[in-house]
């Protein structure tokens, strides 16, 4: 059963810096797309950002473009989450897709991923 594992999240303040890390429990995803959701109480899930599985190219939402990076290596994703505000808070998802042929292909709707982890808990007080 393929997990992933998300870790980094906490309670900051406004302006402040997260580093979260998604790892596959037992393997790594060294050829797969991967991406980062986020949830906030009361909406929907939204996308925040995504990598191709070669790691050249990534692609954010409009908003958080310039605030977070995402970045990866065989092992772990990595979403660097800087100048943060209270909106920021939510429950942020690792997700993978299973089945990226094209090394540069990058995905943003949910259900362009196959396997999701339970998500880290980001507050950001004012």
């Amino acid at each position: 059963q393929v997990q992933l594992v998300e870790s980094g999240g906490g309670l900051v303040q406004t302006g402040a810096s997260l580093r979260l890390s998604c790892a596959a429990s037992g393997r790594t995803f060294s050829r797969n797309a991967m991406g980062w959701f986020r949830q906030a109480p009361g909406k929907e899930r939204e996308f925040v950002s995504a990598i191709s599985w070669s790691g050249i190219s990534t692609t954010y939402a409009g908003s958080l473009k310039g605030r977070f990076t995402i970045s990866r290596d065989n092992a772990k994703v990595y979403l660097q989450l800087n100048s943060l505000k209270p909106e920021d808070t939510a429950v942020y998802y690792c997700a993978e897709r299973d089945r990226s042929a094209n090394p540069t292909q990058v995905y943003t709707r949910s259900d362009d991923y196959d396997y999701w982890g339970q998500g880290t808990q980001v507050t950001v007080s004012s």
